[in-house]
Protein backbone atom coordinates (compact mmCIF):
# COMPACT_ATOMS: atom_id res chain seq x y z
CA UNK A 1 0.00 0.00 0.00
CA UNK A 2 1.44 3.35 -0.98
CA UNK A 3 1.33 6.40 1.23
CA UNK A 4 -1.41 8.99 0.60
CA UNK A 5 -0.38 12.09 -1.35
CA UNK A 6 -1.92 15.48 -0.65
CA UNK A 7 -1.82 18.53 -2.91
CA UNK A 8 -1.76 21.82 -1.00
CA UNK A 9 -2.50 24.73 -3.32
CA UNK A 10 -1.34 28.07 -1.93
CA UNK A 11 -1.16 31.65 -3.16
CA UNK A 12 2.63 31.12 -3.31
CA UNK A 13 2.51 27.87 -5.32
CA UNK A 14 1.71 24.19 -4.87
CA UNK A 15 3.15 21.81 -2.26
CA UNK A 16 2.83 18.04 -2.70
CA UNK A 17 2.87 16.15 0.60
CA UNK A 18 3.43 12.45 1.28
CA UNK A 19 1.79 11.18 4.48
CA UNK A 20 3.38 8.38 6.53
CA UNK A 21 0.27 6.35 7.36
CA UNK A 22 2.30 3.36 8.59
CA UNK A 23 4.30 5.44 11.12
CA UNK A 24 1.55 7.82 12.34
CA UNK A 25 -1.82 6.18 11.59
CA UNK A 26 -3.95 8.22 14.02
CA UNK A 27 -2.31 11.51 13.00
CA UNK A 28 -2.68 10.80 9.28
CA UNK A 29 -6.34 9.77 9.76
CA UNK A 30 -6.93 13.01 11.70
CA UNK A 31 -5.25 15.14 9.00
CA UNK A 32 -7.16 13.36 6.20
CA UNK A 33 -10.45 13.98 8.00
CA UNK A 34 -9.74 17.71 7.93
CA UNK A 35 -8.62 17.47 4.28
CA UNK A 36 -11.77 15.59 3.24
CA UNK A 37 -13.99 18.10 5.08
CA UNK A 38 -12.36 21.02 3.22
CA UNK A 39 -11.25 22.43 6.59
CA UNK A 40 -7.89 23.69 5.30
CA UNK A 41 -9.35 25.46 2.25
CA UNK A 42 -8.91 29.24 2.64
CA UNK A 43 -6.78 29.01 5.75
CA UNK A 44 -3.40 30.74 5.98
CA UNK A 45 0.21 30.20 6.98
CA UNK A 46 -0.02 32.37 10.10
CA UNK A 47 3.39 31.67 11.65
CA UNK A 48 6.61 31.91 9.67
CA UNK A 49 9.92 31.70 11.52
CA UNK A 50 13.03 31.87 9.30
CA UNK A 51 15.47 29.06 10.00
CA UNK A 52 12.82 27.08 11.88
CA UNK A 53 9.40 26.34 10.35
CA UNK A 54 6.21 27.59 8.68
CA UNK A 55 2.89 26.87 10.41
CA UNK A 56 -0.69 26.86 9.18
CA UNK A 57 -4.00 25.07 9.19
CA UNK A 58 -5.87 26.81 11.97
CA UNK A 59 -6.72 30.38 11.02
CA UNK A 60 -8.90 31.78 8.26
CA UNK A 61 -8.04 34.77 6.08
CA UNK A 62 -9.51 37.13 8.70
CA UNK A 63 -7.14 35.64 11.33
CA UNK A 64 -10.15 33.90 12.88
CA UNK A 65 -9.42 30.61 14.62
CA UNK A 66 -11.38 27.74 13.09
CA UNK A 67 -13.17 25.29 15.41
CA UNK A 68 -11.56 21.85 15.42
CA UNK A 69 -12.38 18.26 16.32
CA UNK A 70 -11.01 16.71 19.51
CA UNK A 71 -7.19 16.53 19.74
CA UNK A 72 -5.31 13.52 18.42
CA UNK A 73 -3.03 11.24 20.45
CA UNK A 74 0.61 12.35 20.01
CA UNK A 75 2.53 9.76 17.97
CA UNK A 76 5.89 11.57 18.20
CA UNK A 77 7.59 8.39 19.43
CA UNK A 78 7.26 6.83 15.96
CA UNK A 79 10.97 7.03 15.11
CA UNK A 80 10.57 9.89 12.61
CA UNK A 81 12.70 12.99 13.09
CA UNK A 82 11.80 16.66 12.53
CA UNK A 83 14.18 17.01 9.56
CA UNK A 84 14.08 19.67 6.85
CA UNK A 85 10.99 19.18 4.69
CA UNK A 86 9.03 17.07 7.15
CA UNK A 87 5.41 17.76 8.07
CA UNK A 88 4.51 17.69 11.77
CA UNK A 89 1.59 18.51 14.05
CA UNK A 90 1.60 21.80 15.94
CA UNK A 91 0.33 21.74 19.52
CA UNK A 92 0.34 23.63 22.80
CA UNK A 93 2.63 22.70 25.71
CA UNK A 94 0.22 19.80 26.43
CA UNK A 95 1.67 16.81 24.51
CA UNK A 96 -1.69 15.46 23.30
CA UNK A 97 -3.26 18.78 22.23
CA UNK A 98 -2.65 18.71 18.45
CA UNK A 99 -5.85 19.13 16.45
CA UNK A 100 -5.60 20.67 12.96
CA UNK A 101 -2.56 22.96 12.84
CA UNK A 102 0.60 21.64 11.22
CA UNK A 103 4.07 22.89 10.39
CA UNK A 104 6.76 22.19 7.81
CA UNK A 105 10.32 22.12 9.11
CA UNK A 106 12.67 24.49 7.23
CA UNK A 107 15.78 22.95 8.79
CA UNK A 108 16.63 19.86 10.84
CA UNK A 109 14.87 20.54 14.17
CA UNK A 110 15.85 17.46 16.19
CA UNK A 111 15.11 19.36 19.42
CA UNK A 112 11.43 18.83 18.50
CA UNK A 113 11.81 15.04 18.42
CA UNK A 114 10.37 12.66 21.04
CA UNK A 115 12.85 12.04 23.87
CA UNK A 116 10.64 10.65 26.64
CA UNK A 117 7.02 10.65 27.82
CA UNK A 118 7.30 13.78 29.99
CA UNK A 119 5.50 16.97 28.86
CA UNK A 120 8.92 18.54 28.10
CA UNK A 121 10.30 15.55 26.22
CA UNK A 122 7.29 14.29 24.30
CA UNK A 123 8.11 16.03 21.06
CA UNK A 124 6.13 16.91 17.94
CA UNK A 125 4.74 14.18 15.70
CA UNK A 126 6.18 13.95 12.20
CA UNK A 127 3.55 12.42 9.91
CA UNK A 128 4.66 13.35 6.41
CA UNK A 129 7.11 15.16 4.19
CA UNK A 130 7.24 17.55 1.26
CA UNK A 131 7.46 15.35 -1.84
CA UNK A 132 7.55 18.35 -4.21
CA UNK A 133 7.36 22.10 -3.68
CA UNK A 134 10.08 22.72 -1.10
CA UNK A 135 10.96 25.76 -3.23
CA UNK A 136 7.48 27.12 -2.41
CA UNK A 137 8.03 26.42 1.31
CA UNK A 138 11.39 28.24 1.16
CA UNK A 139 9.76 31.18 -0.65
CA UNK A 140 7.14 31.46 2.13
CA UNK A 141 9.93 31.25 4.73
CA UNK A 142 11.61 34.35 3.26
CA UNK A 143 8.53 36.56 3.64
CA UNK A 144 8.63 39.58 5.90
CA UNK A 145 6.60 39.02 9.09
CA UNK A 146 4.91 41.20 11.72
CA UNK A 147 3.09 40.76 15.01
CA UNK A 148 -0.68 40.68 14.63
CA UNK A 149 -2.80 40.30 17.74
CA UNK A 150 -1.51 37.33 19.75
CA UNK A 151 0.43 36.00 16.75
CA UNK A 152 4.05 37.10 16.60
CA UNK A 153 5.25 36.08 13.12
CA UNK A 154 2.46 36.61 10.58
CA UNK A 155 3.55 37.20 6.97
CA UNK A 156 2.96 40.82 5.91
CA UNK A 157 1.82 39.45 2.52
CA UNK A 158 -0.75 36.81 3.49
CA UNK A 159 -0.14 33.28 2.21
CA UNK A 160 -3.52 31.64 1.62
CA UNK A 161 -3.90 27.87 1.48
CA UNK A 162 -6.59 27.96 -1.19
CA UNK A 163 -7.27 24.23 -1.42
CA UNK A 164 -6.00 20.98 0.10
CA UNK A 165 -7.04 17.67 -1.42
CA UNK A 166 -5.99 14.10 -2.04
CA UNK A 167 -3.66 13.72 -5.02
CA UNK A 168 -4.41 10.63 -7.08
Amino acid sequence: MSNPLILMETSSGDILLELFEDKAPATVANFLRYVDEGFYDNTIFHRVIKGFMIQGGGLGVRMDEKPTHEPVQNEAGNGLSNKRGTLAMARTSEPHSAAAQFFINLVDNEELDHKDDTPEGYGYCVFGRVEDGMDVVDKIAKLKVKAQGEHEAVPVDMVVITRVGRFE
